[in-house]
Parts: C-alpha cells; sequence; structure tokens
C-alpha cells in the first residue's frame, strides 16, 4: 500500500466514523465537553487529553482535558455536572459512592457513571541513585516524600500503604513535574507515584540523572494487598532504561467516567469510538493497550452508563444487573 494510498484510507475511516456518528440523535449533546485529568507530568494528563482530543476530532465536537486534582476531584466535578466526563480509580470510586470521599464527606456521589476501563496504576516508587535508598526499608526516619497531588489517588493511599508497612515520613504534596523537580534539586528524598506507566515525570528523570526504581519485597506486596483495595502488578522491565529485570508492585484499575444524566447516544458514541479505535487509543498513551471491553470485568463498584451499556450488549459483553444505571 502505497503512503497516499494509507492517507486516503485514514481520511476516508474518520470521515466514515463521524459520518456514522451524526447519524445519531445529536439534539442533547453538549455544545462542547471537557475532561477532568490530573497534573501536568503525570498519566492521567497525557492520556485524558489525548483522548479528549480524539472525541472531539472524531465526534465534530469541541472539547479538551482539564488540570484537575486527580481522581477524587474528577468524580466531584463530574458528580456535580462541573465536567462531563473524567479519569478516576476504583478505590477512590468506591469511596466516592458511599459518601467517604474526603472532599465531601457524607455525601454519595451518586451521577457518576462508567464509560470504559483504561489501565492499572501501578503504586512505585522513585529515588535518585545518590540517596543509596534501594528498598522501602532504606528509606530514612523522618525522609520528605512527594504523593502527588493533594487528594489523589496516590495521595490518598500511597502515605497509608507506606504507614502499613513502617515507614515514617514527612508528607510533600505537588504536581508530579515539580515533584520530579525538587528530588533532582535534593528537596525531597522520595517520590511514591501512583499512575500508569511509564509516568512521564519518571521517564524524563531518567534523561536527566540516574534513579532508583524501588520494587516491594514479596512480603511487603502481601502485606500491602491483604489491608487495601490492590492487586499483584509487575512493571515491566521495558517500560524504563533504569529497570533490569520487572519489577514487584501492586496497582489499581482505572476507568473513564461521565455524569449519568449526560445523553444516552452522546455515551454510546464516545464508548464506542473508544473501544472500537485501540490502535487511535494507544497513540496517545501505550498504557491504553489495556483500553479493552474484556477489562469492564474490573469495575465492580460504578454503574455503567446507559449508553455504554447499549455498545458492550451489542457487541456481546455482558454487563451485570447490578451495574446497570
Amino acid at each position: 500500500m502505497t503512503t497516499t494510498t494509507r492517507l486516503l484510507t485514514g481520511t476516508l475511516a474518520s470521515a466514515l466514523l463521524v459520518a456514522g456518528s451524526a447519524q445519531a440523535d445529536r439534539s442533547d449533546w453538549p455544545e462542547s465537553f471537557t475532561v477532568g485529568t490530573a497534573s501536568q507530568g503525570g498519566t492521567y494528563f497525557v492520556y485524558g487529553s489525548g483522548w479528549a482530543n480524539l472525541v472531539a476530532d472524531e465526534l465534530g465536537l469541541s472539547g479538551g482535558g482539564e488540570v484537575t486534582g486527580g481522581p477524587n476531584q474528577n468524580l466531584a466535578l463530574v458528580h456535580t455536572g462541573d465536567l462531563a466526563l473524567g479519569l478516576t480509580t476504583m478505590g477512590p470510586a468506591a469511596e466516592a459512592l458511599a459518601g467517604k470521599s474526603p472532599l465531601a464527606p457524607g455525601v454519595p456521589m451518586d451521577n457518576v457513571c462508567a464509560l470504559f476501563p483504561m489501565y492499572e496504576t501501578p503504586f512505585s516508587i522513585t529515588a535518585l541513585s545518590s540517596s543509596d535508598i534501594e528498598s522501602i526499608e532504606d528509606i530514612p526516619d523522618g525522609a520528605t516524600i512527594g504523593f502527588g497531588p493533594a487528594a489523589s489517588t496516590s495521595d490518598t493511599y500511597f502515605p497509608a500503604i507506606l504507614e502499613e508497612l513502617g515507614v515514617d515520613f514527612e508528607r510533600r504534596n505537588g504536581g508530579w513535574n515539580d515533584l520530579g523537580g525538587q528530588l533532582q534539586d535534593g528537596l525531597i528524598d522520595v517520590i511514591a507515584f501512583a499512575a500508569g506507566i511509564p509516568v512521564p515525570a519518571v521517564s524524563q528523570l531518567e534523561v536527566q540523572t540516574d534513579v532508583n526504581i524501588i520494587e516491594f519485597t514479596e512480603e511487603e506486596r502481601q502485606q500491602v494487598i491483604d489491608a487495601f483495595p490492590v492487586s499483584a502488578f509487575q512493571i515491566p522491565a521495558s517500560t524504563y532504561q533504569t529497570l533490569e529485570e520487572d519489577a514487584q508492585a501492586v496497582s489499581m484499575w482505572n476507568f473513564t467516567i461521565a455524569g449519568c444524566d449526560l445523553p444516552e447516544d452522546f455515551a454510546y458514541e464516545i464508548t464506542k469510538l473508544s473501544m472500537e479505535n485501540n490502535d487511535k487509543m494507544r497513540d496517545i498513551h501505550r498504557s491504553a493497550a489495556f483500553s479493552v471491553p474484556e477489562n469492564i470485568k474490573y469495575n465492580t463498584v460504578l454503574p455503567f452508563h446507559p449508553g455504554a451499556v447499549r455498545w458492550y450488549e451489542e457487541n456481546g459483553y455482558e454487563i451485570p444487573a447490578d451495574l446497570k444505571r
């Protein structure tokens, strides 16, 4: 196939996609939309902004990503209707639905519906090689640890995880890029990341200096799994230049979310676009290799949006009755 033919084929495919979605009833669709992501330098920002641009381009709408505090804030903003779409993690989603969100204690966030699975968020730790911190046990008492933006998944769970493992630390919040700069400048000792891999801030650090990516021992990992809503995970050695072999970690699943009152046809077309074009999703971020319908089973918390349910059932995927809105 010639380059010209490939370009024409791609253009035709995009045109057909827009034409197909145009046949849907768009009378109650929003004129524009915003996707809640997280801080710059993290995977949420890259994935969410790229996905927003894909949806806007393919469906012929105005839309984009917005920097936020991450999963907890995205849940709150989608629940109130301030954002149409967002990204979240299953732990914070369960707490928000039960009225236990740190941003709104006692308020069940029941206007949040799932669309599709994104990827697993590994919990990983990075330190400068010059610090001689090569294991969790090596983290000195009183170390200053960056946990990402306040109320993010990382900030919600990682401090408790490290406390469970007996680490004594001083807490520091901030965007991932900012914390990466602080680590490089010696202003903090460790960054505890909960973000899809590769984490852009870690990849950037590897280019600029020598770092240690610290894994959990088997005993530490099991202790954390027993205490928190996480599962075992292996960070592939190919993820970072620093790793020579796979690193043991724990992880939590992420899903895209929408207001449950978002028009059904709109949610259907977004789900269809995202689930039927994984090549375009992987172009946004390689973690989208896991953004496939087979992984809907990892949402046992949020109801799926009726528009998403329609696409899944049309394509042979079963949604449990208790997860239908």
